[in-house]
């Protein structure tokens, strides 16, 4: 994963000691970084401007904003580096949630129309998989009928199926400078999944690969590693996995006390969740790892 983010905006996150958000001048370096370490693909997260937020996201279906503009850079430095682009409103949003809000709610089906748009121009852009990452129901099969309408029938969807309303957000929230939820629901858990549930995981997977997706994703990883391990017997389908940014922080935040070391616990980490049987994994200790992988 990798954070980009206007001049004026800090590189450092605090919660994250070894992440920093990258400017479009420093971008290309890191391209070039992961193509020479063999990092299959790169997943890019906007960092945008709060004047440039609005209730409805418009932001996102700009084929210039930040996202954009990453792609195309990270296209031009490079064709072999796969690029992921996050289809997803709550960059964009002044109130922080996934999708535009009705009547005190997040509406689906006006989210969808806006998700549309923004696939199809991130794609355009240079983007290889669009993944929607918002839990909106019937997504995935809106984004593969608006690709296809726009000649873009060769990107591929990598849907996050398995989001659970996640406590180990906190940090990610934090690097993306998301606002606090200002109105809608106080928190997500109308649309991303109970962590208590597992059954509604291989519903969401299943209507997901019937809507044309090619790739699902379990988020966070370590808590789920069952569901990980459900999909990937019941499915046999490319199973991602996203280590997020609690999972990262919590081990640095203990390694900076003494309490573990974070080069051995990152490793059987990473180790664990792909041996529940994750295809790919989503990691912020990338420049840590490949080193030990070496």
């Amino acid at each position: 994963p990798i954070f980009i983010r206007p001049p004026h905006i800090a590189s450092e996150i605090p919660a994250m000691p070894g992440v920093q958000r990258l400017t479009l001048d420093e971008l290309p370096a890191t391209i070039r970084q992961a193509q020479a370490w063999g990092i299959p693909a790169v997943a890019l997260f906007p960092v945008i401007d709060p004047r440039e937020r609005t209730a409805e996201g418009e932001e996102a279906v700009n084929p210039q904003n930040l996202i954009c503009q990453a792609l195309m850079c990270a296209r031009a430095e490079s064709s072999q580096v796969g690029l992921i682009a996050d289809v997803a409103l709550d960059p964009f949003t002044s109130h922080g949630h996934d999708g535009v809000i009705r009547q005190n709610q997040v509406a689906n089906e006006a989210t969808l129309e806006i998700l549309c748009a923004q696939a199809v121009v991130q794609a355009r852009a240079g983007a290889d998989v669009l993944a929607p990452s918002d839990m909106m129901d019937g997504r995935v099969g809106a984004i593969r009928k608006a690709l296809d309408a726009a000649d873009l029938t060769d990107k591929l969807i990598l849907s996050y199926a398995a989001k659970y309303a996640s406590a180990f957000y906190g940090p990610y929230r934090s690097a993306l400078a998301v606002p606090a939820f200002t109105s809608g629901p106080s928190d997500k858990k109308t649309y991303q999944m109970d962590p208590a549930n597992v059954n509604e995981a291989m519903r969401e997977v299943a209507q997901d690969l019937s809507e044309g997706a090619d790739m699902v994703m379990v988020k966070p990883a370590l808590p789920y590693l069952d569901v990980i391990y459900r999909i990937v017997q019941h499915f046999a389908v490319p199973t991602m996995a996203f280590h997020v940014s609690g999972e990262y922080a919590m081990l640095q935040a203990a390694h900076s006390q003494g309490w573990l070391s974070y080069e051995q616990a990152i490793f059987e980490s990473l180790l664990a969740i792909k041996r529940a049987g994750a295809t790919g994994i989503y990691t912020y200790a990338v420049p840590s790892i490949v080193p030990q992988l070496r």
